[in-house]
């Protein structure tokens, strides 16, 4: 009788250490598909950054269809601060945006001495080419969405509506410009002269540094920099571009410029998740939307419904 119930407590931390052990199993597992990242423990690496949807600052979960400042530069810098990250590549997919956002990403980038390389899907134009020009080398595909160098600034005036529909404002204001743009009237003169030169101010910013980045003058910039759109393949044509590859072609050019040998371990730091596709929005094309919904139109091969 002794001997069986000393056997009772061996039994109890087999089990015990059998139920642990499935445990970890079982969350290594859920965490690995949920966040689609490896533990990094092995290899030199090579962190992935991805900037997908509109470029603006705050604080949206990276996946929803913006690409916020907040997200890319902090991901910028959790790979600068790996030790074993020895290059980094900032996956693109974003038809531009906020020219703030785009600074604070060009500001985090030129930080950091570890070789960037960028990767071009299928749209890196206006602000997310200006995030690209600083990387040390560009990767686009021959049918990649990029170029549109410019700055624009739109004001609606709906005062026809108004009037039709009887609507009247009272505007009490500090100063003569506190309502410019707002769309009960249109712009004055004095108006659009203060846009123009605004605009300008960050236009001229945009040319210098691309000029800056790409090894260009200012008059070769101006040159191609009339706002228009251009192919990946046009695009390395006039200098915008260094090669024609994919995201793995670009993964293999920054493990080369990390000193990397053989084939690298790939981390990425801020890809959409599982968890994020489940939870984060219930439509699909929050997910897209950075594609379906922007300023150049959709340039396919066929028919494209993603509703």
């Amino acid at each position: 009788m002794n001997s069986n119930r000393s056997s009772r407590p061996r039994k109890w931390l087999v089990y015990t250490l059998l139920v642990f052990f499935l445990f970890s199993v079982i969350t290594t597992s859920i965490y690995l598909l949920l966040y689609g990242t490896d533990l990094g423990i092995t290899g030199d690496e090579v962190a992935v950054v991805y900037v997908q949807g509109v470029m603006l600052t705050g604080s949206v979960p990276a996946g929803l269809g913006v690409a916020t400042s907040e997200d890319v530069t902090a991901s910028l810098r959790e790979a600068d601060e790996r030790e074993s990250v020895r290059a980094i590549v900032l996956r693109i997919n974003s038809p531009g945006g906020s020219p703030a956002a785009a600074e604070e990403i060009v500001y985090e980038m030129e930080k950091i001495d570890k070789p960037i390389v960028v990767s071009m899907g299928d749209v890196a134009a206006s602000a997310a080419y200006y995030i690209s020009a600083p990387a040390d080398r560009i990767l686009a595909n021959p049918g990649t969405t990029t170029g549109s160098i410019g700055v624009i600034w739109a004001f609606q005036d709906r005062t026809v509506f108004y009037e039709e529909e009887g609507i009247e404002h009272y505007i009490a204001k500090s100063g003569e410009l506190k309502d410019m743009g707002a769309d009960w009237r249109g712009l004055t003169d004095d108006e659009k002269l203060y846009a123009d030169e605004t605009i300008l101010e960050v236009y001229n910013r945009f040319i210098a540094k691309v000029a800056e980045t790409r090894n260009l003058s200012i008059g070769e910039v101006k040159e191609i920099a009339d706002g228009r759109v251009y192919t990946g393949k046009r695009a390395r044509e006039l200098g915008l571009v260094d090669e024609l590859g994919n995201l793995y072609d670009a993964i293999d050019t920054a493990a080369e410029l990390g000193g990397i040998e053989g084939r690298p371990t790939i981390t990425y730091l801020n890809k959409p998740s599982l968890s994020k596709l489940l939870f984060g929005s219930e439509d699909v094309r929050a997910y897209t939307s950075y594609y379906t919904d922007n300023d150049y139109g959709i340039i396919s091969s066929n028919l494209i419904d993603l509703s």
